[in-house]
């Protein structure tokens, strides 16, 4: 696991942070940890699969339309990159 030092942190910053860790029922450490995760990684991102998924379904595709691309698609092995 990675280490952050922060410093120059404002005293107030600092006490707002130990009464929200306190409401939270955690270290001040592990509130920090929990802002800097949500910051970084929100909940409302746009993940891929899901994003796909909910398409294929508000279009209607099935199993079935799944299959007949599988039959048809071209399954040559690519040809490896050449360089020079």
């Amino acid at each position: 696991m990675a280490m952050l030092t922060v410093r120059n942190l404002p005293d107030d910053v600092h006490r707002a942070l130990r009464v929200q860790a306190a409401q939270h029922g955690r270290s001040t450490e592990a509130e920090v940890r929990e802002i800097l995760a949500i910051a970084v990684k929100p909940e409302t991102r746009v993940r891929l699969g899901e994003a796909l998924t909910a398409l294929g379904r508000k279009v209607g595709l099935t199993n079935e339309d799944f299959d007949v691309l599988q039959q048809v698609r071209d399954k040559t092995p690519a040809e490896p990159l050449r360089f020079g």
